[in-house]
């Protein structure tokens, strides 16, 4: 279906007009825009409750209007903020940096990746290895172990006692040595899953590997609630498929040409957890099935402009598919290397050499969009394989950020998850991650345009691009509410782009925190799909003030009170929720009541709130934010609600089922009946609880 897209005051561009493919039917046409996050939501409608069973105090009115109070700061302190790798100038709002840690020595100058939790431990990823770090006391972690053994990403997962990381690169070793390999085809490379025991987690043990054809870019793990003996292990590889004579059975032939093809599939393994050493490949099932090659937008007005001054200044620009890209100096000088040999010179290139070079690649961009232009308008093949997957067990769901798709798959049978929807939006360039709220009605789907090493963060780049994309799920299908894009301009220093992030745990309510690589870290209330406001950010400045350096949030989770952010360069960050107008204290207690014992970035929990006070009183604070009882009645179960927590067994108990039974009698007539009912639940069971 069309989706048209209106440009807004920020991206200051014209409108643009993406196209979003349902897999059931590609030409229903809904209308749809980008809308700007809203300070306010609309005021519910009037009341109509019941009276009170008793006497009410006098009637009490609202302080603010109905809706969510966001007052950001102005001018942002986000725009221009001073350079520096452990030094750079930074600007927080509605969080508290609780502490920074830099990385251990053999991880300096490498790049972190993603995290996953046990206890009170933070284990985070590293292109050399992966780094435990003991987080109890979140200000001031200490390193447990530092294990290196390369293979890129170094994703990592968790299950109980069993960790298991993602290896891609082709340099990565089965004994995790730090050599490489040098050969095109060696038994010696690592490309897959590696499986190691952390009983002792300080002391990890390599227990097993599975080799994939195409290596594991990312990986998810999946504990089935059907399935007690085993885990399940969903990988996306987004490599060059692996010679046979490496790994017998790969293939890298189109479907149609051999059916045992490595492309257009991912790989499902289990993971039997009395015996993790007999772990295999069970299905490599084919989700991507007649989807056809989505919608794609062009360069960017910030693009072309940095483009045209890098030739000004005399950079190599190289094409991909006709369209012009400015080479990286690495290539460009051994491109520049190659003509200087094939003159029979020697020494440094000439003027004459640059320009010749830039000549023959200007021709064969031209030649590139003379035949893109002349392809026949039947459909070409869609993505080849998932970047995430985002399983939800709890509801039997999966969100897979696959390409150039988001998909919605059925995991019920956990060795062979189907698709349900597909959806595809020109405004995005590469479906990167899935979240889902808790309820299991919407999901966020981010787009890491660029791959999230280039800067896709400035003024004049559209905020509809690089952005995350929300969607209700309704029937089956997935239908489109709005973008997200961090709203704060970066520099073209500052790779930027939508990353990863997590929910959470406020009650009655969607949040989320998530990473933009040098744009620092934003949160997130998405409760209104249709429209999502930032509420708080941490951002640095760049990491290098003359060149585009490494940094940023690759990633950063709510595990159990503290925000955990794996910084690229410059270590671990970890941060806390602080009361502002948008989040009050008891929406934060009540979320720290909830107590994880694992966490994985592509496994997401259910979350479910003990009995608390701080669980009523959140309640309360938000139906008297969004006027959803009446003023009156809010102060008196507030008051209630004081009374019962002062005293204890039977009295405690009684006070608590009185104000029960009362708030029961009003939610039927309340303004927001569902928000009142989950108020009366809360305090049935503190009754219970005694």
């Amino acid at each position: 279906m069309t989706l048209i897209a209106r440009a807004d005051d920020r991206s200051q561009t014209p409108v643009r007009h993406p196209v979003l493919l349902p897999f059931v039917a590609l030409t229903v046409v809904l209308a749809a825009c980008a809308t700007p996050p809203m300070a306010e939501a609309p005021a519910p409608a009037a009341p109509t409750e019941a009276p009170m069973a008793e006497a009410e105090a006098p009637p009490a009115t609202f302080e603010h209007p109905a809706g969510l109070r966001v007052n950001t700061p102005s001018p942002d302190p986000r725009v221009g903020l001073a350079p520096g790798l452990f030094d750079a100038e930074e600007a927080i709002w509605n969080l508290r940096m609780v502490s920074t840690t830099p990385p251990e020595a053999p991880f300096v100058g490498r790049t972190n990746s993603d995290l996953a939790f046990t206890g009170n431990y933070a284990i985070q990823g590293n292109y050399d290895g992966v780094q435990v770090w003991d987080i109890s006391d979140p200000r001031n972690p200490t390193s447990v172990v530092t294990y290196v053994c390369p293979a890129s990403q170094s994703d990592v997962s968790v299950y109980e006692n069993l960790l298991f990381v993602s290896g891609e690169g082709l340099g990565g070793r089965l004994d995790c040595g730090g050599e490489g390999v040098q050969e095109a085809v060696s038994h010696d490379r690592l490309r897959g899953i590696r499986i190691f025991d952390i009983s002792d987690i300080r002391n990890p043990v390599y227990v097993a590997n599975v080799q994939t054809c195409r290596g594991s870019h990312t990986h998810t793990v999946l504990k089935h609630p059907g399935d007690d003996d085993n885990v399940y292990i969903y990988v996306s590889g987004s490599s060059s498929v692996r010679p046979p004579e490496e790994l017998a059975g790969c293939s890298g032939l189109s479907p149609d040409e051999d059916p045992n093809s490595a492309l257009f599939r991912i790989e499902a393994i289990r993971v039997p957890l009395d015996d993790p050493q007999s772990a295999a490949i069970v299905s490599s099932p084919r989700i991507f099935h007649d989807l056809i090659a989505p919608p794609t937008h062009g360069l960017s007005p910030a693009d072309i402009e940095e483009i045209e001054a890098a030739r000004e200044r005399g950079a190599i620009i190289g094409y991909r598919r006709g369209q012009p890209r400015v080479m990286r100096e690495r290539a460009a000088t051994a491109m520049l290397d190659s003509v200087v040999a094939a003159r029979g010179g020697s020494g440094e290139p000439t003027a004459a050499d640059r320009a010749a070079l830039q000549a023959a690649l200007d021709e064969q961009g031209r030649i590139q969009a003379e035949r893109a232009a002349q392809q026949p308008d039947e459909p070409r093949p869609g993505p080849t394989q998932c970047h995430d997957i985002t399983v939800y067990p709890a509801i039997g769901l999966a969100g897979g950020a696959c390409g150039g798709y988001g998909l919605l798959l059925d995991i019920s049978d956990p060795a062979n998850p189907t698709r349900l929807a597909a959806v595809a939006d020109s405004n995005f360039s590469y479906w990167h991650s899935a979240t889902f709220n808790n309820d299991g009605t919407t999901i966020m789907f981010t787009d890491e345009w660029g791959g999230g090493g280039a800067p896709k963060c400035r003024a004049s780049d559209p905020m509809e691009w690089g952005a995350n994309a929300i969607f209700t799920i309704e029937d089956g299908e997935m239908v489109f509410k709005s973008y997200y894009k961090m709203p704060a301009p970066q520099t073209s220093l500052e790779n930027c782009v939508a990353h990863n992030g997590s929910l959470i745990p406020i009650p009655g309510r969607d949040i989320m925190i998530q990473g933009w690589y040098q744009g620092g870290i934003s949160l997130i209330d998405w409760t209104d799909p249709a429209n999502p406001v930032e509420i708080g950010f941490h951002d640095r400045g760049p990491s290098d003030g003359t060149r585009q350096g490494s940094g940023g949030s690759w990633s950063v989770y709510w595990y159990n009170g503290v925000i955990v952010n794996s910084e690229i360069s410059r270590g671990l960050d970890i941060f806390e929720l602080v009361p502002n107008e948008s989040l009050t204290q008891n929406e934060i207690d009540a979320a720290n009541s909830v107590v994880l014992t694992q966490l994985n970035s592509q496994g997401q929990p259910i979350f479910e709130w003990p009995a608390t006070f701080a669980l009523a009183r959140a309640y309360l604070d938000q139906l008297e934010r969004w006027h959803g009882m009446t003023a009156g009645r809010i102060a008196s179960a507030r008051d209630a609600l004081a009374r019962a927590e002062g005293m204890s067994g039977r009295g405690r108990t009684d006070a608590l089922r009185t104000l029960a039974a009362e708030l029961g009698a009003q939610a039927d007539g309340a303004a927001d009946p569902d928000r009142t009912a989950r108020l009366v639940d809360a305090v049935q069971r503190l009754a219970a609880g005694g």
